[in-house]
């Protein structure tokens, strides 16, 4: 496989993959435990002002949610560099 063909390929196969992790990031977002009331959104206090401990599968959902985050910002760049 020729270097040309394969940028070619990669500037092909790129968005589908960035599409995909924005769906996913976007599904992890949504899944997170929200701590915050509708009034704490505002500026208001929730009652509760204490850190927990994430722990088991919210855990999990945090972490993956922040490699799914960094893998979308470095396809993101990598798209930026390649239409350069």
């Amino acid at each position: 496989m020729r270097p040309t063909d394969f940028m070619e390929l990669i500037v092909t196969i790129l968005p589908w993959v960035q599409i995909v992790l924005s769906v996913l990031l976007i599904i992890a977002v949504l899944l997170q435990q929200s701590e915050a009331g509708l009034g704490a959104g505002f500026g208001g206090s929730s009652g509760e002002n204490f850190q927990r401990t994430r722990r088991g599968a919210e855990k999990v959902l945090l972490n993956a949610t922040v490699i799914l985050g960094i893998l979308f910002a470095l396809t993101s760049l990598t798209a930026l560099f390649l239409r350069s």
